[in-house]
C-alpha cells in the first residue's frame, strides 16, 4: 500500500466529518463497567458447597450482581445424582439437594426475592436440569 503524502483538504474535512459519527467503528474505550455488564451474565458454579455454604453465596452473588450491575446469574447446582443425602433417613431426598434447595431458600427470604424477576430452569446449552438462570432487578 502507497502511502499518500499530502492529505487534500476535501480528504481532511471528510475524515473529520466521518470522526464525528463512526458508525462502523466500535470503540471499547467509550464503554464503562456498567454498560458492559448490562446484559452480561455471572456464571457460578455450586458443586461441592454444602447447603449453608451455597445458601450463603447465593446471598452474596445476588446482591452483588444487582451491586455491580449484572441482569442475570447462570447458576449450576448439578443434578444432584452424586449427593451423598440419599443414605440418611433424616434429611429429604429433594430438599438436601442443591437443586431443590437454592430456589427454595431464594422464595423463602423476602430480601433476596425482592430482588430478582424470575428464576427458571436453564436451557440444555446452559445445564438444562443442573442450573438455572436467576433474572436480577435493577437498583
Amino acid at each position: 500500500m502507497k502511502k499518500k503524502e499530502d492529505l487534500t483538504k476535501a480528504d481532511e474535512a471528510q475524515w473529520k466529518e466521518y470522526l464525528k459519527n463512526p458508525k462502523d467503528i466500535f470503540d471499547k474505550e467509550r464503554l464503562d463497567e456498567k454498560s458492559l455488564n448490562t446484559n452480561h451474565r455471572l456464571r457460578f458454579d455450586l458443586h461441592g458447597f454444602t447447603l449453608l455454604d451455597a445458601n450463603q453465596k447465593v446471598r452474596e452473588l445476588i446482591v452483588d450482581c444487582q451491586e455491580k450491575g449484572f441482569r442475570e446469574i447462570l447458576l449450576i447446582t448439578g443434578k444432584g445424582l452424586h449427593s451423598n443425602t440419599d443414605q440418611n433417613t433424616y434429611v429429604s431426598k429433594e430438599l438436601s439437594k442443591l437443586k431443590f434447595s437454592i430456589p427454595e431458600y431464594i422464595n423463602s427470604n423476602k430480601d433476596l426475592s425482592d430482588k430478582i424477576y424470575s428464576m427458571e430452569q436453564a436451557s440444555i446449552i446452559d445445564g438444562g436440569e443442573g442450573a438455572f438462570i436467576i433474572k436480577i432487578k435493577k437498583l
